[in-house]
């Protein structure tokens, strides 16, 4: 079985831009919805890209599906610390 740590993502996630919390962009950005495309601010490459399952306040539980080098299948976040990928974005990945 290959070392999880090793696997690269399917996603070029070293191009998105790494936002922490206390980041302008990080507290400006419209609210998320269900099913669309995140990513976790602080460290794209070990979550990876995530789809939106369920918010409950400021809580999101977001579906990686294994995309980042730390194999996070889903996670409950806060919303600050997500990122939404906008479709000019996408087309880096």
């Amino acid at each position: 079985m290959p070392d999880p740590h090793k696997v690269r993502s399917p996603y070029r996630v070293d191009r998105l831009p790494a936002v922490s919390l206390h980041h302008w962009r990080a507290r400006t950005k419209p609210a998320l919805k269900k099913g669309e495309l995140v990513y976790y601010g602080p460290l794209p490459e070990h979550y990876g890209i995530g789809e939106v399952q369920h918010i409950v306040g400021p809580f999101v539980c977001v579906d990686f599906r294994g995309t980042g080098l730390s194999s996070v299948h889903e996670d409950i976040i806060d919303e600050r610390y997500l990122i939404p990928i906008s479709d000019p974005a996408r087309s880096l990945l």
